[in-house]
């Protein structure tokens, strides 16, 4: 692997202009090509072989109106008023949707009669000829401009319902730029010269920017969740500039040993080149193993983001080169690092006096370490899992205002419509039966109305619109589908949107145990064939579960039970939205790897050339230490920055991500791995001999790489 990483930064080196020529064709070919054919982003919330899906299929085939997205158009006069006194402006715009592309039918909310008990509020129910995923931005954009007279006339107009909700952008908050900004100034410090800091920045923005294209082309030929656009230019902007880190630093660690800037490029692309491709590889493995979950939504998040990983591995090991080679000794200049010094001494660095006392105490350090880690993760055991809706949204989007208008006017369960459609062509109930079978739903004390039986043209298949009393992300909402699917018979099955996503909750729960083992044995298998050790994959594997879990435990505290709500801006408590700690374990799970083997890999480098455990421990701590502390706290501060997005899915997504770096950086990578490698002693290096002579070589270390300068990387005009 050393030799490979080390072949492409050598060409890409040799051949400057033409490294950034072709990736500036790349990007002038992806990103007007996804501004043009690229697709739109929607929610496939159907899981596979549920009762909703199979629901909603004998739909879509015998009755298609009923089929269709819904959306509902609300209205809400000031306080004291009745709508009637609206009606001339509330009709233009119901005539106005009515012209709307994709809208098969509109009511009028003052002939159909839904309006609430005060008249102040009401509502025209939009059916559309298209499943709710179909509905495209155009027509959601449309249906804003088409309720503007009501708005004109002094009544508040919103736009709710499935249809609206699942189409919904995700917003920002534009604190990105600040995390970037933060980030900069990070690597100022870490660095010490402006050219160096600015590089990883440049490189990061470079891999964003193709995976957002490319995620947009493939959403022409899948379907992508919302989601991932956001979650990719999270990871991407993280790993973007730590890949770009490591590699630059390692490069003027070796310059300032004594090395030329040929050789030093050279010796950093075997040693840290190889890990970024590695640490590059786990992350898109434990990405892609998203698809083990056959939900559509989580792959399309899984193969979106290892798209943007695949872009930073490939900037990191192609572009990078080619910019260091053009900058030659200029990427060395100013600051403290800007005159000629020599190589600081391990011995010299706090980190390893650190490593060697907690060697020198391993058992009290790892105690200590563990309880707290055990702590932070204590409140995952108490996770409240729900799919997020409207109501789970910040208040500044219109479906959640609508979600507000419509729980305040009609009750919290007119936001979580059920449907119950029976096959009458199979053996149950008949079509005379469909009245008590009614009776039999609304007698259920979750149940606060059964609508009138909608009925297909063929008289095959029937409809009930079935209203609970209770929220669609409430517990008591899940009870309650539970309920009515138990008391119907078999040829009776409930959908709509509320129990779909009840459906992919409870498949969630099932598939999470399934696709966690499949992570961590994928894991223990590649580190094992990299660092050729059984100790090593285990422990990597307990650290990695524990800093996952406090990160797991803060986001609990945080969301569901309230704690420190006001300083993120939280307007309640919420459940953990269901697909997040799926994702939590795919995400974190790869990028904790990366410290692990940025870190071990130099371990490694010391423990081959000295044969002394603690003391290769110490060395690479010291060789890293700084250098870790940097990428991790400047992907804390990148994720941190998603934190101050409107949308809590959002401010989830970043609070966790940035819990669980900052745990993996201090307390495992520092602290535990000190100590338990200080425990095991020699046997940490222990592989059977057996396996060790039928395991294929994989390296990662620099052991490889020739210490002469490489007359292929042949100083440019840019060196001196």
């Amino acid at each position: 692997m050393n030799r490979f990483a080390r072949r492409i930064g050598r060409a890409s080196a040799r051949r400057p202009w033409v490294t950034i020529a072709a990736w500036a064709v790349a990007l002038l070919f992806v990103l007007p090509l996804a501004g043009t054919v690229g697709g739109s982003f929607v929610d496939d919330l159907v899981a596979p072989g549920s009762q909703s899906e199979e629901a909603m299929e004998l739909l879509e085939e015998r009755f298609p109106e009923a089929s269709g997205g819904s959306a509902m158009a609300v209205f809400a006069a000031p306080e004291g008023q009745r709508l009637e006194r609206h009606q001339p402006a509330i009709d233009t715009a119901v005539a106005r949707i009515a012209e709307v592309g994709q809208v098969a039918t509109v009511t009028d909310p003052f002939t159909a009669g839904t309006l609430s008990p005060d008249g102040r509020i009401g509502f025209a129910q939009i059916t559309f000829d298209v499943p709710p995923m179909d509905v495209g931005p155009r027509q959601i954009d449309a249906l804003t401009g088409a309720i503007d007279p009501v708005r004109e006339d002094g009544v508040v107009a919103e736009l709710g319902g499935d249809a609206i909700f699942i189409n919904a952008e995700t917003p920002t908050s534009g604190a990105e730029a600040a995390g970037l900004l933060t980030a900069l100034i990070i690597l100022v410090v870490a660095f010490g010269t402006m050219v160096a800091a600015l590089v990883p920045i440049a490189l990061a923005l470079v891999a964003v920017a193709a995976g957002l294209g490319s995620i947009t082309l493939l959403a022409n030929v899948m379907d992508v969740s919302t989601a991932a656009p956001t979650i990719g230019a999270m990871i991407g902007l993280g790993i973007g500039i730590d890949y770009a880190l490591f590699i630059v630093a390692r490069y003027r660690e070796n310059h300032a040993a004594g090395q030329d800037n040929p050789t030093a490029l050279s010796n950093a692309m075997g040693s840290s080149g190889a890990a970024v491709l590695f640490a590059g590889g786990t992350v898109v493995v434990a990405m892609a193993a998203l698809a083990l979950t056959g939900l559509g939504f989580l792959t399309s998040i899984g193969l979106s983001t290892s798209l943007v990983v695949l872009f930073a591995v490939a900037t990191a090991l192609t572009l990078l080169p080619a910019l260091l080679s053009l900058l030659g000794d200029r990427i060395h200049k100013g600051g403290r690092l800007g005159r000629k010094r020599r190589a600081k001494r391990p011995e010299d660095t706090a980190w390893w006096r650190f490593a060697h006392r907690v060697s020198g105490r391993p058992w009290p350090y790892l105690i200590v370490a563990s309880t707290a880690l055990l702590a932070l993760a204590a409140p995952a055991l108490r996770m409240e899992t729900g799919f997020p809706d409207a109501g789970n949204d910040a208040t500044t989007t219109t479906h959640r205002r609508a979600y507000d208008l419509l729980a305040e006017g009609f009750g919290p369960g007119f936001n979580a419509p059920l449907l119950v459609v029976a096959d009458l062509r199979s053996p149950g109930v008949d079509a005379q039966d469909i009245p008590a079978l009614s009776e039999r739903i609304a007698a259920d004390p979750g149940i606060t109305m059964v609508g009138e039986p909608q009925t297909s043209a063929a008289g095959d298949t029937v409809v009930l619109t079935t209203l609970p009393t209770t929220a669609p992300a409430d517990a008591e909402t899940s009870a309650t589908l539970e309920r009515i699917r138990d008391l119907v018979p078999d040829n009776v099955a409930v959908s709509g949107m509320t129990a779909m996503t009840d459906d992919l909750t409870r498949q969630l729960a099932v598939t999470l145990p399934v696709f966690v083992g499949a992570i961590l044995v994928a894991s223990f298998l590649l580190l094992m064939l990299v660092f050729r050790s059984i100790a090593i994959p285990v422990k990597a594997v307990v650290m990695n579960l524990l800093s996952i879990g406090g990160a797991y435990g803060v986001v609990v505290a945080v969301f569901q039970w309230g704690w420190l709500g006001a300083l993120f801006n939280l307007e309640g408590t919420f459940p953990i939205a269901s697909p997040l700690p799926t994702i939590f374990f795919a995400v974190l799970f790869g990028l904790s790897m990366d410290y692990e083997v940025f870190l071990l890999s130099r371990v490694r480098e010391e423990y081959d050339a000295t044969g002394d455990n603690t003391e290769s421990v110490a060395r690479g701590m010291a060789a890293t230490g700084r250098v870790i502390t940097s990428a991790a706290l400047i992907m804390t501060v990148v994720f941190l920055s998603f934190v101050a997005n409107p949308s809590p899915l959002v401010k989830m997504m970043g609070l966790g991500l940035a819990t669980a770096i900052a745990l993996d950086a201090t307390i495992v990578r520092m602290v535990l791995v000190p100590a338990t490698m200080a425990l095991m002693g020699r046997a940490t290096w222990w592989l059977p001999h057996r396996l060790e002579r039928r395991l294929p070589r994989v390296s990662v270390d620099s052991a490889d790489v020739p210490p002469q300068p490489d007359p292929a990387l042949a100083p440019t005009s840019g060196s001196s």
